[in-house]
């Protein structure tokens, strides 16, 4: 039962890597969480609940900085980065499109800021977007191992 529960959390979790407004990381790891209170800590201990927390950050990491990575991949400034950055933030609040769009629309804008020609700010804002998809997918991976390290704790 205990299991199954957690196996139901990890999916909602996993389908949330792909809906931005959902916090999958979170979900994946209080799934684990649920899991261990229920299981009285037997199998997924503290310590292990405190490692996949530094997992979680580190996939919050990776998923906060690939649309930067993927603006200065792709040619563009700092102020490129800059602009995928506050892009994201502000996408957080115009939806689940806004959250695709936002790194997009940032990086470009401050391009132009920049005084870069439109050319040069489109593939920076390219790059913004292939960061970002490479970020979901990064997180994906993570959100898979996060659940996999559980399962085998909970199976073995």
């Amino acid at each position: 039962m205990e299991i199954a529960i957690f196996v139901i959390v990890w999916l909602v979790g996993l389908v949330g890597t792909f809906i931005p407004v959902i916090p999958a990381t979170f979900v994946v790891w209080l799934g684990a969480l649920i899991y261990a209170y229920m299981t009285g800590f037997a199998e997924v201990t503290w310590a292990w609940l405190i490692g996949l927390a530094l997992l979680a950050l580190l996939t919050m990491t990776i998923d906060n900085i690939a649309s930067a990575w993927g603006t200065r991949k792709y040619g563009g400034t700092n102020l490129a980065m800059l602009g995928a950055i506050v892009g994201g933030i502000v996408g957080i609040f115009l939806g689940p499109l806004g959250l695709f769009i936002g790194p997009f629309v940032g990086a470009f804008g401050f391009e132009l800021l920049n005084k870069q020609p439109p050319e040069s700010a489109l593939k920076s804002a390219w790059g913004a977007l292939v960061g970002l998809l490479a970020g979901i997918l990064g997180k994906f991976i993570m959100h898979l191992i996060m659940g996999g390290l559980v399962l085998w704790r909970a199976l073995t």
